[in-house]
């Protein structure tokens, strides 16, 4: 058995153990790269107005991780019973015999993401790409799939222009800056920061098709206890997207105190990712499974070698906590 499925059945295996024993309801739940990627900025939303213990789930407090493998690690040996994460990590940790299960699909599209460019660079356009230096975070990362995409979109391959690994967003931006990239990938809120300083020559929103971006997911082994607490949860994200629809301003200012953001900066990102629409799809989504932008990201991951073999999505789906009107997968 390799390492890492040891890792998995291990942490699955004390999951199962703390519920046989009866321990008490946890009270917090883990979502990837909370405070800082805009992803999670509803649960933020949910926190601070109290759509949690409206929606019946006493959320104590909400765990944050760098990736979506350690997110699921965090959920499983800490006995959380809902974590939002990145597709490739929820599949691969499918694949790996982990007791993980995708529940709900949070964001629907990569609109986060704007390619940007000094404002005197020569770069007008995905046309423009060839022979360029173009920025990414880390190998198998979503950048690194995004860029690909990106470089289809101006009708080149991948080995027509020279991908360099920054290992951050913010590390790309500086990489931008001293010219180590000629164009580097600026998510919300990075971009609502610094959009003032760059050209942007590339939107995913205008560019790229609906892409899933986050998803729930729950320990199998720990959904029989913890059901209503889930399905409460979901129900508290889902009122707080309406919220930030209909109050984006007020939405951003509760991003910045989490988010440690000046609050023109998250209200900006806030109100852009609200308006946002890929092919007509919203970016955050009330939870239902969207299968077509869910298929397009293990497409995306195949083709940067985070996934390989035959992945049957369906399989690893289960849609019970969702509310009635949002079950059935669309």
């Amino acid at each position: 058995m390799r390492a890492s499925q040891a890792l998995w059945r291990v942490a699955a295996a004390a999951v199962a153990g703390l519920a046989l024993a009866g321990t008490a309801q946890a009270e917090q739940i883990v979502v990837s790269n909370y405070g800082v990627s805009a992803n999670g900025m509803p649960f933020a939303v949910a926190m601070e107005k109290g759509f949690f213990k409206e929606e019946g789930a006493n959320v104590t407090g909400i765990l944050s991780s760098a990736g979506g493998g350690t997110t699921l690690r965090n959920m499983l040996a800490g006995d959380a019973p809902y974590a939002e994460v990145n597709p490739n990590a929820i599949i691969a940790a499918i694949k790996q015999g982990a007791d993980v299960k995708i529940i709900s699909d949070n964001v629907l599209t990569v609109a986060e993401f704007v390619w940007a460019v000094k404002p005197d660079s020569p770069i007008k356009s995905v046309k423009d790409l060839k022979g360029k230096k173009i920025g990414y975070t880390n190998p198998r990362s979503t950048s690194q799939g995004l860029a690909t995409l990106v470089l289809q979109a101006g009708g080149f391959k991948t080995e027509d222009a020279e991908l360099v690994k920054t290992g951050g967003f913010g590390e790309g931006v500086a990489a931008l800056d001293t010219g180590l990239v000629d164009v580097a990938p600026i998510p919300e809120p990075l971009w609502s920061k610094f959009k003032d300083k760059y050209r942007p020559i590339a939107r995913a929103s205008e560019l790229l098709p609906p892409i899933a971006n986050v998803l729930g997911a729950a320990a199998g082994s720990a959904t029989k206890e913890k059901a209503d607490f889930i399905k409460a949860v979901i129900r508290a994200r889902r009122k707080a997207v309406e919220f930030m629809k209909q109050n984006p301003d007020e939405a951003g200012d509760i991003v910045a105190k989490v988010y440690n953001l000046d609050p023109e900066v998250a209200r900006s990102a806030v109100k852009n990712l609200v308006d946002s629409r890929t092919s007509g799809v919203e970016y955050w989504g009330p939870g239902q499974i969207h299968m077509e932008g869910l298929e397009k990201a293990v497409e995306v991951q195949k083709m940067i070698g985070a996934l390989s073999g035959d992945i049957d999505l369906k399989s690893m789906i289960d849609t019970q906590f969702l509310p009635d009107d949002i079950k059935a997968l669309k």
